[in-house]
């Protein structure tokens, strides 16, 4: 099974692991199912946030990882109005209690806003201090946010980067992932299948996916998966609603495409321009 680093002194994790945005619009024992079904087949790494259905998603986390905390890399976010100081601490108290845990594996600023990030960060070491994080880092974050980041905690310190990333949004490519690769930053793929857009079996890309997986006994979004965690920076959290979607996702890291499979989900879905604003949902 393919691994990549979190961060620069982070742990090796699979490729591809569980995010949970609007999983807790589910069905709550699918949702359950799903998470715990993931962690079955080796999917540890799970990525929630305060955000998400106003805390519902981390409850249904906590519910999912009950008895099994030390299996997990467990991850959330602060959301930007509450990320002063004072504030992020707050904020992570309040999720640890509804992940059930004493600890988070990594805590991210879900995107930049309007605190100072020196407070942020100085709010990170204080949770790392008090062994109530492990890592931290950010999402969202463009290259110039990124260099103010840099700047501001030193090298060696942002864990990761997580940020839209999908073969139809392919925008991360053009500097923010050749940043991150040069910092040894993680770059965490949110929503790897698109917003409800992945391609149609009867599209062109759609039946370049479909072609790979039969040849190699796998299914399209298993190749989806494959192509965006081909580099070694990048990890995949892609949502599943129910267990049998979490069996397919956890087939992933075994696959790795060769480069004339590459060339052909490249070409299939062309990078595009880079864009002036970094995409975001």
């Amino acid at each position: 099974m393919r691994t990549h680093p979190f961060g620069a002194d982070g742990p090796a994790l699979r490729v591809v692991g569980q995010g949970t945005w609007y999983l807790d619009e589910a069905r709550r024992a699918d949702a359950v199912a799903a998470l715990r079904a993931g962690l079955d087949h080796g999917l540890a790494h799970i990525d929630t946030a305060e955000m998400y259905g106003d805390g519902a998603a981390e409850e249904l986390v906590g519910e999912a990882i009950a008895g099994r905390r030390d299996e997990v890399f467990l991850v959330s976010k602060v959301l930007p109005h509450n990320a002063s100081r004072r504030g992020t601490i707050a904020a992570c108290e309040r999720s640890l209690k509804r992940l059930r845990t004493d600890r988070l594996d990594a805590y991210l600023l879900h995107w930049p806003g309007d605190h100072a990030l020196e407070d942020t960060f100085a709010a990170f070491d204080e949770l790392q201090r008090a062994g109530k994080i492990l890592h931290w880092g950010v999402s969202n974050f463009d290259v110039p946010d990124l260099d103010e980041a840099l700047a501001i905690a030193g090298p060696g310190r942002i864990a990761c980067n997580q940020v839209l990333y999908h073969l139809q949004e392919r925008a991360v490519e053009h500097a923010v992932l050749p940043w991150c690769e040069r910092h040894g930053v993680a770059l965490v793929a949110y929503s790897p299948f698109g917003h409800d857009a992945f391609p149609a079996p009867d599209t062109t890309g759609g039946r370049v996916l479909a072609d790979i997986a039969a040849a190699r006994g796998a299914s399209p979004r298993q190749v989806a998966l494959a192509f965006l965690t081909r580099r070694p920076s990048v990890l995949a959290i892609p949502k599943a609603a129910r267990a049998a979607h979490a069996l397919d996702n956890a087939g992933a890291p075994a696959l790795e495409l060769s480069a004339a499979e590459i060339e052909r989900i490249d070409a299939a879905f062309p990078r595009g321009a880079k864009p002036r604003w970094l995409p975001m949902l």
